[in-house]
């Protein structure tokens, strides 16, 4: 068996990003950026009004003085004008400044004058000048950096940056194939000894979160016959995932069709809780991941294994998991000789992380892994912990 640590490194060793597509910037929100975006302009693309208010000369703002109002601007209709000494301009929120202007005086800061057309300031005015200074937030050529998955900021970054296509990575494909004669599908009829198939429909939601295009393949029957024929049907796959046959039982086939069809074998065999029957290699140009058949095992594997492959594949990196601290809220006993992924629930009591590990931690209970929001994560041969002690968790 291997570590948890060089199981990563060796799955990540098998992962090549995959090629790219342009596509328009309103499809692109959960995308991963491959190439390099750059603004056309500046942003703004002149000096702008933050508030709503009168443009006027910073000279003039003197609480009691009184202003003559000369025209308006409005966001999107400006017009070429200029103010002077002891004149202002009504302007709205997004407009430019005329020229002569260095100064924004809000609204609230001004009274009615005697006169038509006029305006004073207000004792106790402010003194900031709320202008949004030309390419205050980035100047033309400003560049955003590949890769980085794009979130809701980098949709509206790209949008002022006037980049309407952007280049991503396409989305690999993950072939999911499911092994077993007592697996069928959800809404048929199981026979008195069989279970309906839930690992990959739960992977495939995990990984379609992720980035990828899941596709659930064809059941495979425990005949090497069978087998194959699903493993026929991956041949434009980036990657294949499959569940259950990966142990050495006389009905346990994915390995040694796998090495029929070539595969050449990374690892067979972790250190870990649940998942001691994992394995990778790579099929020809495809990585495969053959992951262990009872559900929790299945999905736990996944999270920490798969997921970060994902990422590899979309050109980020075989990426770390997101292990935090927390404290420990019940006794926990010693650790055996493999890392154990328990299934925890944690709480946030004043402002501390509380970490709950379930009292079953059997690897076929879905349920169990339902309630739950993290694994605790503990090391092999780890000593008995009490309440109180830190632990390390990765929320799921």
């Amino acid at each position: 068996m291997i570590s948890v640590a060089e199981g990563r490194d060796r799955i990540a060793a098998l992962m090549e990003p995959v090629g790219t597509e342009i596509i328009p910037l309103a499809e692109a929100a959960g995308r991963v950026l491959r190439a390099p975006v750059r603004a056309e302009r500046d942003q703004p693309p002149f000096a702008a009004s933050a508030m709503d208010g009168y443009a006027i000369r910073h000279a003039d703002l003197a609480a009691g003085a009184t202003l003559r109002v000369t025209g308006a601007i409005a966001a999107g209709h400006y017009q070429p004008s200029r103010i002077g000494p002891g004149e202002a301009m009504r302007i709205f929120t997004g407009a430019p400044l005329p020229d002569g202007a260095d100064h924004i005086l809000i609204q609230e800061d001004t009274a009615p004058a005697t006169g038509r057309d006029q305006i004073t300031i207000s004792p106790g005015h402010e003194t900031q000048s709320y202008v949004r200074p030309a390419g205050g937030d980035f100047r033309a050529g400003h560049e955003i950096p590949a890769p980085r998955r794009i979130g809701t900021a980098e949709i509206g970054l790209f949008a002022a940056m006037n980049a309407p296509r952007i280049t991503v990575s396409r989305r690999p494909v993950v072939a999911l194939i499911a092994t077993g004669d007592e697996l069928v599908w959800p809404g048929d009829t199981p026979r008195p000894d069989q279970i309906i198939a839930s690992n990959n429909f739960a992977l495939k939601a995990m990984f379609e979160a992720q980035g990828a295009e899941a596709r659930l393949l064809p059941i495979a029957a425990d005949r090497p016959d069978a087998l194959m024929a699903v493993f026929d049907l991956c041949g434009d796959a980036d990657l294949i995932v499959t569940m259950g046959g990966a142990s050495v039982g006389d009905h346990d086939l994915v390995q040694s069709v796998a090495r029929d069809r070539g595969l050449d074998l990374s690892f067979y065999k972790m250190a870990m809780r649940p998942g001691k029957p994992l394995m990778a290699g790579r099929m020809g140009r495809i990585p495969m991941i053959g992951l262990p058949g009872n559900p929790v095992s299945s999905i736990v594997c996944a999270h920490v294994f798969v997921r970060p492959a994902i990422d590899a594949l979309l050109g980020l990196g075989y990426t770390d998991l997101d292990i935090r601290d927390a404290s420990l809220a019940t006794p926990l006993g010693a650790n055996g000789p493999r890392a154990h992924y328990m299934r925890a629930t944690v709480t946030i009591r004043d402002g501390t992380p509380h970490c709950t590990p379930h009292p079953r931690q059997d690897s076929a209970l879905l349920s169990v892994l339902a309630a739950p929001n993290a694994l605790l994560i503990r090391a092999p041969t780890a000593p008995a912990a009490a309440p109180g002690d830190p632990v390390k968790i990765s929320y799921i």
